[in-house]
């Protein structure tokens, strides 16, 4: 995706996994270039149950965010990556990115 379309910045701390205190963080990474769009829609989670998605993030094909991340949104708001989806197409003229689908 070429980044002169992704106007926004978010910062992404990468889910690292559970804890005997809950959830745990990899370091945060800040300013990352992203384009954002907070239209409510449903997704599956990976669990299987169907959820709200409040909105959809789309970054470079390197983001590493997996499924509960924590992002911060331009806003300020925080919210936690449900889904992540790797869109390539190896040999075609059209950008790569990563899709993150957000509480």
């Amino acid at each position: 995706m070429p980044e002169v379309l992704l106007r926004h910045r978010i910062t992404v701390e990468p889910y690292a996994g559970e804890s005997a205190y809950g959830p745990q963080y990899r370091h945060a990474i800040p300013n990352v270039p992203a384009m954002i769009d907070e239209t409510a829609r449903m997704v599956r989670a990976p669990d299987g149950r169907q959820v709200t998605a409040s909105a959809t993030i789309v970054a470079g094909p390197l983001l590493d965010c997996p499924p509960g991340s924590r992002i911060t949104l331009p806003d300020g708001r925080t919210t936690t990556a449900i889904t992540t989806a790797h869109h390539t197409a190896p040999g075609l003229p059209v950008p790569a990115c990563t899709e993150v689908t957000c509480e």
